[in-house]
């Protein structure tokens, strides 16, 4: 019988997902792909519901792995790039996104925490930081969602045919693009708004009771 440890059943179940696609992916079939009995397994994921966060956890490695911001780095750049280094990675396996979505990164709290540590020292909101994150990350894994399901349909039978004929074809790379400035351009504005309300240092406003605030 083939020696395994839980390293090896999660590379080679993401073999499997590669392959066959994510509703293929079984414990029976990975198995027979390790050569070893199914309820041998079990001694690594109790189910399979273990085992498919343990693959969206390992599928992430590569942004997982990306620079984190530095403190003299422009937020809206690393913005862009941090999304776009999201996307390379769910598109790096088949039915990626549809794999990583719902999935919890226990193991990238941290990393999310000095990320957000970072907008807020550059002197975007926290609420709107986390929401805007939370968005653009959403809206990574719905692009991804789209894309991957265009592949595998072929991805060449062209636009519904009751929609006019004349409409122009937005490839996924541009629509991704598009749409991800539009969250970084909300973010600028809501920035912008809050530090055009806040009090020029020194100024002192009083109300008619003449307290100052």
């Amino acid at each position: 019988m083939t020696k395994v440890n839980r390293a090896i059943v999660v590379s080679e179940a993401l073999g499997l997902l590669d392959e066959v696609g994510l509703d293929a992916v079984s414990t029976r079939r990975l198995a027979r792909r390790l050569g070893v009995e199914q309820p041998s397994l079990y001694w690594h994921f109790r189910t399979k519901k273990d085992l498919l966060a343990a693959m969206a956890e390992a599928a992430m490695a590569p942004h997982a792995a990306a620079p984190l911001p530095a403190p003299d780095d422009e937020w809206r750049a690393w913005f862009l790039d941090n999304m776009r280094s999201f996307r390379r990675t769910l598109l790096m396996r088949r039915d990626g996104a549809r794999l990583h979505a719902g999935s919890t990164p226990a193991n990238d709290l941290d990393r999310i925490r000095r990320k957000m540590d970072f907008l807020a020292a550059s002197g975007v909101p926290e609420r709107d930081a986390q929401m805007a994150m939370l968005a653009a990350g959403r809206f990574t894994v719905g692009s991804v969602l789209e894309e991957q399901a265009d592949a595998g349909s072929g991805g060449d039978a062209g636009p519904p045919a009751d929609l006019p004929a004349d409409l122009p074809v937005i490839d996924h790379e541009s629509a991704f693009e598009a749409g991800l400035a539009l969250i970084l351009d909300g973010l600028v504005n809501r920035t912008a708004m809050r530090d055009a309300a806040l009090p020029v240092a020194g100024h002192r406003t009083t109300t008619r009771t003449g307290r100052v605030r």
